[in-house]
C-alpha cells in the first residue's frame, strides 16, 4: 500500500486525525493538506504535509498531485467564509485535471437528495441546522449539487452525532433515512476507507451510524 497515496484534507481535525491513523495502520502514503502544521502531533515517514487552505486552487494543486484518491472530513470553521463549496470545486477542478477519480467526503444529515425519505428526527435534524446555520446549510448543499453535476466517483458519506472514541460498533447503512443516533470517529475512518477502495456507494450519499 506504501506507493498508494492519499490525499487527505480535514485532518488536522478531531475526526480527521482518526482517518490518519487509520489509513497509517493500512500501510497507505498520506499527502495532507494542514493550515497549522506546526500543531500536527502524528509523525510518520509515510505522512507529506502539504501546507495551505482547501479554499486555494493552487494549494490543491499541490495537494492532489501524484495521489489516487482524495478524503476530505474537512468542517466549516467558526467566523470563517464557507468552505465546502469552494473546497469542492476546486478539488473536483482538479481532480479532472489529473484524472483522479475517487472522492470520499464527510457531511451531517442536513445535506438533502432526492432519494431521502427521512424520517422525523433526520427531519427535525435538518430543519434546525437549516434555521440555526442557513448559510452553512446552503454551502453544503451546494457542495453536493457540484458532486451530482460532476463526472466523478464520489461518495458523501452523512453522519449524526459523533463520538471521539476507539470504539467499534455494527453499522447502519441506509440511503433514505439515518437510523441511529451516532458514530465513532474510528468507525467513519474504517467505513471511508472502505468505501474509497470497494465504492460500493458510488456517486450516493449514505446515511451511516452505529447501531
Amino acid at each position: 500500500m506504501k506507493n498508494i497515496k492519499i490525499a487527505v484534507l480535514g485532518g488536522g481535525g478531531r475526526t480527521g486525525k482518526y482517518l490518519v491513523n487509520q489509513l497509517l495502520k493500512q500501510g497507505f502514503s498520506i499527502k495532507l493538506l494542514l493550515r497549522t502544521p506546526e500543531d500536527f502531533t502524528i509523525q510518520n515517514s509515510q505522512i507529506e504535509i502539504i501546507k495551505g487552505d482547501a479554499v486555494d486552487e493552487n494549494t490543491i494543486r499541490l495537494l492532489l498531485a501524484g495521489c489516487l484518491a482524495v478524503i476530505s472530513t474537512i468542517g466549516q470553521r467558526h467566523g470563517e467564509p464557507m468552505v465546502a463549496s469552494r473546497a469542492t470545486s476546486n478539488i473536483l477542478k482538479v481532480m479532472k485535471e489529473y484524472n483522479i477519480k475517487r472522492y470520499i467526503l464527510l457531511a451531517g444529515l442536513n445535506i438533502d437528495t432526492p432519494f431521502d425519505k427521512k424520517g422525523e428526527k433526520t427531519t427535525l435534524a435538518t430543519n434546525w441546522m437549516k434555521t440555526n446555520y442557513p448559510e452553512i446549510q446552503k454551502d453544503r448543499q451546494s457542495a453536493y449539487d457540484l458532486l451530482t453535476h460532476s463526472a466523478v466517483d464520489w461518495t458523501l458519506v452523512r453522519v449524526p452525532f459523533i463520538e471521539f472514541r476507539d470504539l467499534s460498533s455494527n453499522l447502519s447503512i441506509s440511503l433514505e433515512d439515518c437510523m441511529g443516533d451516532k458514530i465513532s470517529a474510528l468507525d467513519i475512518a474504517d467505513f471511508m476507507i472502505k468505501e474509497m477502495l470497494e465504492s460500493e456507494f458510488s456517486r450516493k450519499s449514505p446515511f451511516v451510524s452505529g447501531v
